[in-house]
């Protein structure tokens, strides 16, 4: 898990903007996954940029407190 939030390599970089991608376009499309909520254009688009503008900084924030295994510690 270290290597998938902090690997500075190619690979790395590429997993991450793939998993970010699905993510959005999850988020993009969650009224016609969940069938109950219609959203318009407009709100669609602020609701991808504002999963988008959170995803990283809490991907990075799990990837510095992470022991140095990768896994968390299980209490």
């Amino acid at each position: 898990m270290t290597k998938f939030l902090t690997g500075n390599e190619w690979q790395w970089r590429l997993l991450r903007t793939i998993a970010q991608g699905i993510l959005g376009v999850i988020v993009a499309n969650i009224d016609v996954l969940v069938g109950a909520v219609v959203l318009d254009p407009a709100s669609r688009a602020i609701v991808v940029a504002l999963c988008m503008a959170v995803l990283s900084p809490v991907m990075a924030e799990i990837g510095k407190h992470l022991p140095e295994g990768g896994e968390p510690d299980e209490a």
